[in-house]
């Protein structure tokens, strides 16, 4: 195969499987349920000097398999940790006679160094893209990307790029009943298109088309400024859309910049709550009055800080695309878009 790719035929085998490391468990059961399956088995073991291994318990030879995994950082492993223990699982696979091996990933860890911003900088997206095809991986499909383009172009393997738009506009829906007052904000203007897609999603389900504002950024070094604001949120229930909630930096200076030009409530949605240190501020009166994010990934969360937070679930999402990989329908129609 070109490249070194691996087969990527409509339907390699009957038979397909789904595998979840321990650490991503909670997700993959719920994408399992949805998909009618359960999940196959796995031995996971620790030695003594930190090193692991795994091993499936079932024979993976022919098989169509789906590893559901996501590469973000918990208490007791590292973005490193979780990336390694895949790639010696997808090598594991390929070994064994996977017929098709592909990740089904909540969150793709290192998605944001996707380009060159300094001399000498490193493209990590595309370092992680190799690893993963270095070992044998067919497909890879991600929620929400930093930059989808970015995300493409990193693998030589074909790629599905999964949109949290319609669950988060679900949401946003439930919690103001009606678009009629809505405005949705990018917090920069390279978001601008996960924003538009908010707001189509809202038009779709309610024949009311939200109008559009977007923030100017600049961030240097960890630092970010820049507020001046393109749209009117005047009045409105301001809608910030993002990918990811790290810090709070970005949200918490969109926030202000919403309220200062006369937003009566701001909603923050976004695919992955990350929450990482200095997120503790969106809590306060800083932050959003309600935070949407899905469950790509664990959110670290406070008991005094649940109050402020929706957890919007996504694992259909998964599981419509992996029926339609496995069965070779379109993703399109499968997923809506």
């Amino acid at each position: 195969m070109a490249n070194g790719a691996h087969s990527t035929g409509s339907r390699q085998n009957d038979r397909m499987m789904l595998f979840a490391l321990a650490s991503g468990r909670p997700f993959a059961e719920a994408v399992a349920a949805r998909v009618d399956m359960p999940l196959a088995a796995l031995e996971e073991r620790a030695f003594e000097d930190g090193e692991h291994k795994v091993r499936p318990l079932e024979s993976v030879r022919d098989a169509d398999v789906y590893v559901v995994h996501g590469l973000d950082g918990l208490a007791a492993e590292s973005v490193n940790d979780r990336l390694c223990r895949v790639l010696f699982l997808v090598a594991t696979l390929r070994d064994h006679g996977a017929a098709r091996i592909t990740l089904a990933c909540p969150y793709l860890g290192y998605a944001r160094k996707d380009r060159r911003t300094k001399p000498r900088d490193p493209v990590t997206t595309r370092y992680v893209a190799q690893l993963l095809e270095a070992m044998g991986l067919d497909r890879a499909m991600a929620l929400e990307v930093h930059n989808p383009a970015a995300f493409e172009n990193a693998f030589r393997i074909p790629t599905l790029h999964l949109e949290a738009c319609g669950p988060l506009a679900a949401a946003v829906l439930d919690e103001v009943g009606s678009a009629d007052a809505l405005a949705v904000v990018s917090p920069d203007t390279g978001g601008a298109k996960r924003a538009a897609a908010l707001r189509d999603r809202l038009a779709e389900r309610t024949g009311t088309e939200p109008p559009l504002a977007f923030l100017e950024k600049h961030r240097s070094e960890g630092v970010v400024s820049g507020d001046t604001v393109a749209g009117d949120v005047a009045g409105r229930t301001a809608v910030i859309v993002d990918d990811l909630i790290a810090s709070g930096t970005t949200l918490v200076r969109a926030v202000r910049a919403c309220r200062e030009r006369g937003a009566g409530t701001v909603i923050a949605a976004a695919a992955h709550g990350v929450f990482a240190g200095g997120a503790e501020r969106l809590f306060g009166a800083e932050g959003p009055d309600r935070l949407l994010v899905t469950n790509s990934v664990v959110p670290r969360l406070q008991d005094e800080w649940r109050g402020r937070v929706r957890v919007v679930p996504v694992e259909d999402l998964f599981a419509r695309a992996i029926g339609a990989l496995h069965s070779g329908t379109s993703t399109h129609a499968a997923l809506g878009e």
